[in-house]
């Protein structure tokens, strides 16, 4: 929000508050500048002097507990005489002076830029336009709506058979799994509320392998069950595994799984027509609460989505981590790396790949779907969706390049088409 207005507005400012109240009126002739250039003066300039960041002094940048960052300039005026306590002039949280800390990610940034300044596209080893990473995904409306509330109950994963077109959904009603049409008919219900072996206590995901099987993870007994498209319960597999959370297919019909109490990533390979488990493989550990995963049709590249401990309360964030198919490091960012590109606060719940092998994520904050690109020249920031949706928990694409967001906020499942 405009800074200027919500300073001037408040009778309790400091002394020195006049001064930052005045400074946005100055005309910055930004009329003609591409939106790659507005983005970047955004990230280098401090949005209530507009004055750019520098690496000491009054230009320094800090960080508030809140996650905004201010100079170090605007700080010390938003402090007053006795420099105690700070009102974030965005987010209105008030933290004392000594909470602050610098943003050491810009000031790295400033470093890499030089005294001179320059370009953040050609400092990052990117060109302008972006031309060797092929177009971004063109914008998307929405085709179909289905479920809503008495339908779909607290749905929490959604998933789609790329060969028949079908839907899964998980989710909290009575039979917590189901199963719509390419159309949107509601075909089947499944996984009974129990305590039977193949009864579902509690879905957290759900995929569809490619021979037509629907997989679940069950956060109350712990473990990973399959069924066959009319509901016929196949294998229930623990393994002892800590907490079970996300699942994809793979092509060849293993499934990649997160543990997320374990910090673990698993593949399973199945023999469904004996129900037996075939192989149970760690293949990285370490990670810190994994939760959504996916996996890429045509590279076999891996993205997680952990969700990092709160360093205090309302602090808590996530961080995407891409590996390549033999489990290699391809890149990671938090949602505070994030952030200083983007905007606004993005915090992660749902992740995908698209048929071009771009990342997509679901941002509960902005309520918005974000391409993140794809992993060799992760991130670039191209919002997908950005109304319309409520709480997006889950994402998934069709054999058409559909895009299905599972929104948990008003229980439907949204379908997306350019």
């Amino acid at each position: 929000p405009p800074s200027a207005p919500a300073l001037s507005a408040r009778p309790q400012r400091p002394p020195s508050a006049p001064a930052l109240s005045a400074r946005p009126q100055r005309p910055r002739q930004r009329s003609g500048m591409a939106a790659e250039d507005e983005a970047e003066l955004c990230l280098l300039e401090c949005r209530v002097c507009f004055e750019r960041y520098g690496s000491g002094g009054q230009r320094r940048p800090r960080n508030l507990p809140c996650g905004h960052v201010l100079c170090q300039g605007c700080v010390t005026a938003l402090g007053g005489s006795e420099r105690r306590r700070v009102e974030c002039p965005f987010c209105r949280r008030a933290c004392g002076s000594a909470e602050t800390s610098d943003c050491l990610p810009l000031l790295q940034l400033l470093e890499v830029l030089g005294p001179a300044g320059g370009s953040v596209s050609s400092a990052l080893g990117r060109s302008r336009g972006r031309g060797a990473a092929g177009p971004a995904p063109a914008g998307l409306g929405l085709w179909l709506s289905l479920g809503g509330w008495g339908s779909l109950v607290n749905p929490t994963g959604v998933a789609a058979c790329r060969r028949s077109g079908r839907l899964a959904v998980a989710h909290d009603g009575k039979k917590r799994i189901h199963i719509f049409g390419p159309n949107g008919s509601c075909l089947q219900r499944f996984g009974e509320r129990g305590d039977a072996g193949n009864d579902i206590k509690y879905p957290l995901d759900v995929t569809i392998t490619s021979d037509g099987h629907v997989v679940v993870t069950d956060g109350g007994d712990r473990s990973v069950k399959a069924f066959d498209f009319d509901g016929r319960g196949v294998l229930a597999v623990q393994e002892g595994f800590c907490l079970p959370w996300g699942l994809d297919a793979t092509p060849e019909s293993a499934v990649i799984l997160t543990d997320s109490e374990a910090g673990a990533l698993y593949r399973l390979t199945f023999d469904f027509r004996k129900g037996k488990l075939k192989k149970c493989q760690m293949i990285r550990s370490q990670l810190i609460s994994p939760r959504g995963v996916a996996v890429s049709q045509t590279s076999g590249a891996i993205v997680v989505i952990e969700h990092l401990k709160a360093q205090e309360p309302n602090s808590s964030s996530t961080r995407v981590k891409i590996f390549s198919a033999e489990m290699d490091l391809v890149g990671q960012m938090d949602s505070f790396g994030l952030n200083l590109v983007f905007p606004s606060k993005i915090y992660t719940t749902a992740v995908a790949f698209d048929k071009e092998g771009r990342v997509i994520v679901t941002d509960v904050c902005s309520q918005a779907v974000i391409c993140l690109g794809k992993p060799e020249e992760f991130p670039i920031f191209n919002p997908l969706i950005s109304h319309g949706l409520s709480y997006p928990v889950g994402l998934t694409y069709m054999a058409n390049n559909s895009l299905v967001v599972l929104d948990s906020g008003d229980h439907s499942v949204k379908i997306y088409s350019s």
